[in-house]
């Protein structure tokens, strides 16, 4: 990983609220995947050849010849100039500990007409880490920091974030405390077990305020939902932010807001960086502001022989959406 540069109002690029909310539907539970005479069958779709482009590989069996194999490369796409990808990483590092996994994946993209794209990747999306071999999609920054991400990015979906902002669950909360909690515009109930509440707990659909440790079990709860859910639910907290700040006159304040989450984020954009998008972001419109996920239509969900479950990419689904989100060709 590259050594922290201390910026953080980058946060509030991400943090921008968005008009465009998700699909707010109960995501369907994933059927489990089978081979019948060589072909990949999941519940009633069969994938095309295009879109399960695998290499032969000598695995025992089909299934692992699939989650195996190395997939093409994604054909490029060309993004408008003057654009700027930046990637939102959530880790589940905990104090103390050296290993971790990303919760959280969420591409922000600024358009040099000053419109916004937010869009959210599965942690457990299969995919191709370049030179190493197939895995989750969350695995990337471990095993090789945000350059084995950007390449992860680059082969497996024709581009690569240029910069990153990565944090972990003490450093979100205590985004969240700073601000004095948030305002979260909640798109469905959410009951689950959560660490101190016996018999659980309970949000319903309105604006919830939450401080810190509420917002953090509320984007990561999933034992009554799931992983695609999470999705939504994150990108209702990062609006819920981005309404605080703005409100809070940040873009006015940048050394103060820069000094106030110095600690609670890593990143490889300067302050230099960050004041050279300021023009784009003060001309913004939330109106504009457009939010994508990858979900069930751009995905087959796949259960591996082991039990684990993942989800295997539909590219060309995929790609007609990063496409859309990109403005890219």
């Amino acid at each position: 990983m590259r050594p922290p540069k201390m910026f953080r109002i980058v946060l509030l690029i991400l943090f921008m609220p968005a008009c465009q909310l998700l699909t707010e539907t109960a995501t369907p539970s994933p059927p489990v995947a089978t081979f019948v005479a060589g072909t990949l069958t999941v519940g009633a779709q069969t994938p095309t050849p295009a879109e399960l482009t695998l290499t032969s590989t000598p695995y025992l069996t089909p299934t692992e010849t699939l989650l195996g194999a190395t997939p093409s490369a994604a054909a490029p796409i060309q993004l408008p100039d003057k654009e700027a990808t930046i990637l939102l990483m959530g880790s589940d590092q905990r104090p103390g500990a050296t290993d971790f996994r990303i919760d959280t994946l969420l591409l922000v993209v600024l358009k040099p007409d000053g419109s916004i794209s937010l869009v959210s990747f599965p942690r457990d999306l299969w995919v191709y880490l370049p030179d190493r071999f197939m895995q989750r999609i969350n695995s990337a920054q471990e095993f090789g920091g945000f350059e084995l991400v950007q390449k992860t990015f680059q082969y497996n979906f024709g581009f690569a974030p240029q910069s990153y902002i990565l944090t972990n669950f003490s450093g979100f909360q205590s985004i969240v405390d700073n601000l004095g909690g948030v305002d979260i515009q909640v798109g469905q109930t959410l009951s689950d077990t959560r660490s101190g509440y016996p018999d659980g707990y309970t949000v319903s659909p309105g604006l919830v305020h939450m401080d810190g440790a509420t917002t953090l079990w509320y984007v990561r709860s999933r034992k009554t939902t799931s992983d695609l859910d999470r999705l939504r639910r994150a990108q209702e907290v990062i609006s819920a932010i981005g309404t605080k700040l703005l409100s809070q006159g940040g873009l006015a304040h940048l050394p103060q807001v820069y000094a106030a989450f110095r600690g609670a984020v890593v990143t490889d954009l300067t302050l230099q960086d960050v004041t050279s998008l300021l023009p784009l972001f003060q001309k913004t419109d939330p109106s504009r502001v457009q939010r994508y996920a990858i979900g069930i239509d751009q995905l087959l969900p796949f259960i591996t022989s082991n039990g684990a479950d993942v989800f295997l990419p539909r590219p060309g689904a995929i790609r007609e959406m990063l496409l859309q989100a990109l403005g890219g060709q």
